[in-house]
């Protein structure tokens, strides 16, 4: 006994001390009432100090798992010693799962999904470059909220967000062109937390929604899971094809359609001003809700501002807009927001308070901090810059090297590839693979179990050279393939 102790650099060693005395207590290996070792003879076997087996020792009598006798030393309390085995039986939670769990899994393509091995040049990823990050600031940023309501942000906050976060982000849409009257705005772990609280509340009358096809996969996988039938429209150069979704208004009965039209996922178009004001004049003519996904809106890199659905609404309440800076700034700050009609917001409040409770308050203090700082607008020229770079550098090689049919993709993160006919990117993936290179296939993202002849690239977080190398590797193999 006590010749598996073994320390772990950075922890305090008395808690080390006490963790594995425990841990002897717990499984049996010391009983009720047994005498533990002297101070002295534990920190010898141990190789520690004295000190720290004192330390542990009163730690583990505060935890109740010892108790000291004056001049005689420190024993096992019995209750803490090893419980006794009850007949146990082995469950096959399999036939407990329902069918939402069941639908859940068969939907999760991360986890049985192609696992990037190391020095593999990986452009599945559409996620910020972490080495773009305004660390600096956003320390600056927790210290300084820290200093003024440390005591505050560690505590329970509220369901419908930080007070100083919605207040800027109301100021922060309006500046999008939003009429912001009878609308209010809920904070969110992000995109998925608000789509998902969003959809859990509307009724399904006809039980269908409307969108793009291509859409965002996360979209699809909740909109099945909520029960939702899919409707796909499909994409021209200048985003969804108008004519296409007014014969599926006719024909149809939805109940709400979900839109993202600036850098969509995956196709990364972003739909002309023009097909926005169109598009909600259909939307309002047939009574449709919108759900507006506001997906990458800052990483503009040419042309003039367009305005988001909810601002070409005016003053109408139809439009619930779902807003993140998770693919702009920190993903690991899980804050998103919903703005919508304040009745509406009110609802989701409730039902938001009875799933999490709140967002973290002290992730949404240290992003309202930073973005009060002004720190945003600097990091995003900073960001863009980059991206752009990238973004042509992904765009020449692919154009050079790629035999594709059509490429699209106006900014953002990614690119988006389509074949020809009768291509399968699944097996040029199975085949890249091989060479040390993987991609996302496009069919994940369709919503008629189409699309096996396109795929995605994300290049945000891929070198220069392994842009260059990986493009190559891709388009040497699609030739092959292609014979």
């Amino acid at each position: 006994m006590f010749k598996d102790f073994k320390l772990i650099a950075g922890r305090p060693v008395y808690i080390q001390v006490k963790d594995y005395m425990k841990h002897l207590i717990i499984k049996g290996a010391l009983q009720g009432n047994q005498k533990l070792p002297s101070t002295r003879e534990l920190s010898l076997l141990l190789e520690v100090s004295r000190n720290s087996v004192i330390s542990a020792y009163e730690s583990l009598e505060d935890d109740g798992f010892t108790y000291a006798v004056q001049g005689q030393g420190s024993y096992v309390a019995p209750a803490a010693a090893g419980s006794v085995s009850v007949p146990s039986w082995t469950l096959d939670w399999k036939t407990r799962l329902n069918g939402h769990a069941r639908m859940a899994e068969d939907l999760d393509i991360m986890k049985p999904g192609i696992r990037a091995e190391k020095g593999t040049i990986s452009f599945t990823s559409i996620a910020p470059d972490e080495n773009l990050f305004d660390l600096d600031h956003v320390k600056r940023a927790f210290m300084e909220r820290m200093s003024v309501e440390g005591n505050v942000l560690l505590n329970y906050g509220y369901a419908k967000g930080y007070k100083p976060l919605i207040d800027y982000l109301r100021q922060y849409m309006e500046h999008k062109g939003v009429d912001m009257h009878g609308k209010d705005i809920l904070i969110t772990n992000g995109f998925t937390e608000g789509f998902d609280i969003v959809l859990s509340a509307l009724s399904k009358k006809g039980g269908a929604v409307i969108c793009e096809n291509p859409t965002h996969h996360t979209a699809i996988k909740n909109l099945k899971l909520q029960g939702f039938e899919l409707k796909g429209i499909s994409m021209e150069r200048d985003g969804i094809h108008l004519g296409e979704l007014k014969r599926a208004l006719d024909e149809g009965v939805y109940d709400c359609a979900y839109f993202v039209p600036s850098y969509h996922n995956p196709t990364g178009i972003v739909m002309s001003p023009e097909k926005r004001q169109s598009l909600m004049k259909l939307m309002t003519q047939y009574e449709i809700p919108v759900i507006e996904d506001g997906f990458n809106e800052e990483l503009r890199y040419s042309g003039a501002h367009v305005a988001p659905l909810i601002a070409t609404a005016g003053s109408g309440n139809s439009v619930v807009y779902l807003g993140s800076f998770s693919k702009v700034l920190f993903p690991g700050l899980r804050v998103g927001w919903v703005l919508a009609d304040r009745e509406l917001i009110s609802i989701l409040e409730s039902t938001k308070r009875a799933r999490s409770i709140h967002t973290s308050t002290l992730d949404q203090s240290i992003l309202y901090q930073y973005l009060l700082g002004g720190h945003l607008e600097k990091y995003l020229k900073r960001a863009k810059s980059e991206y752009k770079r990238k973004y042509e550098l992904t765009l020449e090689c692919c154009k050079d090297l790629i035999p594709y049919a059509t490429v699209s993709g106006d900014g953002g993160l990614h690119l988006f590839l389509t074949f020809e006919e009768g291509f399968n990117t699944r097996e040029l993936l199975a085949a890249c693979h091989e060479c040390g290179v993987i991609f996302t296939a496009g069919d994940i993202f369709f919503t008629d179990g189409t699309g096996q002849n396109t795929l995605r690239l994300g290049f945000s977080r891929v070198s220069d050279e392994d842009i260059r190398k990986g493009i190559a590797i891709i388009g040497n193999v699609a030739r092959q393939l292609m014979g």
